[in-house]
């Protein structure tokens, strides 16, 4: 048996480094504290290497290492420290352990929102320095019980923190899209519409979301300007959810009358950082998965995860491929790639909080076993939002059903103009939005869109219209367009009848702003507007 070596680069559990030295086959070195241009070295000596978050996987150490090294594995949910593109790029496996630290940080979050209710760390402070009376004055609390905490995200974490704010009598409303409302009703959560509608009810706020685009600086200014005034903040999910400038601000001003920070937007804070000297702050140093028990779970989770990487080729919790030998990739890869495409469609034009998930396969993939090409569709509209962590081909249905969103397939008996037709249905008891896509040769194409058929390649910024078929209309539209500097490439236009409403879709150059949306619609006859990045 050949030996598979695997290079152990931050610390991780004991019990967890002698799981791979048990094993048959693998030859372990731990080696810490390894700086970029040693690891470039070092790197192609190991198919397999093991980080936390202080080491980091850059680009040049998986180039280096291409072609020998086939799995990185982080103990720990972030994948910030590791290339994932160019991982993916050389054909390296990156995975995590999403689940081993999820009763750690919740707990540690949850600490966080008391000693900011009771000012625990600074009573300490006035005992320490000889000052009980004047702390006993001056650190009066507040009750969690009877107040109204704010969830912002309800993955694992959040829905741990949500169980034990009841058990303290707090009523619990919640912001998370991909929550369904049958979900939250059976976690007994009141499930809101939109971050400001959880946040301006509030007492308590605490955030557990995955840092993105659409999640950076969650909380601003014009957001905490709508909270109510003596409203707390805990954040230990990721540094840059909240704007840390205008939170200073609202301390100062007296809207927010406390926060407590796990994370920050630069770790560690500069000496100038200013929040440090405000009395109404709490602080650790990013210790929310830092228990005995989470680093011995995440420790044992990757090596495991790991171990069966190398010696059987399984894969488990993979941020960035499926488990698929080659073979049954080269058959079944377009669909995937087409799986998921119609996944992250349906998420940005579908209900916002569905509660069902449905791919119907029509025509010869019917005879196939589709059952990583679902996953795939699920991991495109999980990918786009996901609240706890990336969704990827293994942990998709997981995270789906932590949502509450019931996931189908079926083969219809129907009649097909398509050789392969693949259908994704997203929907609740209200609203439901149906895509379907196929291959033309091999090049995929969006066909249909709830009734209307189109022909679309789905990729790109793609501008989606609804407007009464009636001359002028995609004139003047293409007018708003050029007048911003945005090119069309293509366009697919369906109506229901001459006169009746038609939808169109345009394939632009550029993306679209939220002002030229409102321009668009500001032109007579258009019905509604939005865009889709695929």
């Amino acid at each position: 048996m050949s030996i598979r070596r695997v290079l152990v680069a931050d610390p991780i559990a004991e019990r967890g480094i002698e799981l791979l030295q048990e094993a048959e086959g693998i030859e372990v070195d731990v080696k810490l504290g390894l700086s970029e241009e040693e690891l470039i070295k070092l790197a192609p000596n190991y198919e397999g290497i093991i980080v936390r978050s202080g080491v980091k996987i850059t680009a040049p150490i998986i180039e280096g290492a291409s072609g020998t090294l086939r799995a990185i594995g982080r103990a720990g949910v972030g994948v910030d420290n590791i290339d994932i593109p160019t991982a993916t790029k050389h054909g390296v496996v990156v995975m995590n352990t999403p689940a081993g630290n999820t009763i750690s940080t919740a707990e540690h979050a949850f600490t966080l929102m008391m000693s900011l209710a009771r000012h625990i760390p600074q009573a300490h402070q006035s005992v320490t320095d000889g000052r009980f009376k004047e702390g006993r004055k001056a650190y009066k609390g507040v009750e969690l019980y009877n107040k109204t905490l704010a969830i912002l995200g309800m993955g694992r974490i959040g829905g741990e923190f949500a169980r034990r704010a009841m058990g303290f009598g707090m009523r619990v409303v919640a912001y998370d899209p991909y929550l369904a409302a049958s979900k939250a009703k059976n976690m007994r959560v009141e499930l809101c519409e939109t971050v400001d509608e959880a946040v301006i009810q509030a007492d308590f706020i605490t955030l557990h979301m995955p840092k993105t685009p659409e999640t950076t600086h969650l909380i601003n200014a014009e957001r905490i300007e709508k909270m109510k005034p003596g409203v707390r903040i805990v954040n230990c999910a990721r540094g840059g959810l909240i704007d840390e400038a205008a939170l200073l601000q609202g301390i100062k001003d007296g809207k927010v009358a406390g926060a407590a920070l796990d994370v920050f937007e630069d770790e560690p804070p500069s000496a100038d950082y200013e929040l440090l000297t405000r009395e109404e702050m709490v602080f650790t140093p990013h210790l929310g998965a830092s228990t005995e028990e989470a680093q011995e779970n995440v420790g044992i989770e990757i090596a495991e995860s790991i171990r069966d990487r190398l010696l059987h080729g399984a894969v488990v919790n993979a941020i960035n491929m499926p488990n698929l030998d080659e073979d049954t990739l080269k058959e079944i890869g377009p669909y995937l790639t087409l799986a998921e495409t119609l996944g992250k469609f349906a998420s940005q034009i579908g209900p916002k909080q569905p509660d069902s998930f449905r791919i119907d396969y029509v025509g010869t993939v019917g005879d196939i076993d589709t059952t990583l090409v679902t996953r795939s569709a699920l991991k495109g509209y999980l990918e786009a939002g996901s609240t706890s962590g990336s969704a990827n081909y293994l942990n998709a249905p997981s995270l789906a059903e932590d949502r509450g969103l019931r996931v189908t397939e079926s083969r219809p008996a129907e009649s097909c103009d398509y050789t392969d037709l693949l259908t994704v249905t997203l929907g609740n008891d209200e609203e439901s939005v149906a895509l379907s896509g196929t291959f033309f040769g091999n090049q995929a194409r969006l066909v249909r869109i709830q009734d209307h058929s189109i022909d679309v390649n789905p990729e790109g910024t793609l501008l989606i219209f609804e407007n009464t078929d009636a001359p002028g209309v995609v004139g003047a539209l293409g007018q708003v367009l050029g007048q911003n500097g945005i090119n069309i490439a293509n366009m697919s236009l369906s109506r229901n009848q001459v006169g009746g409403k038609a939808l169109s879709i345009l394939n632009l150059d550029s993306p679209v702003s939220e002002d030229v949306i409102e321009q668009i619609l500001g032109v007579e006859g258009i019905q509604s507007a939005t865009t889709v990045e695929l």
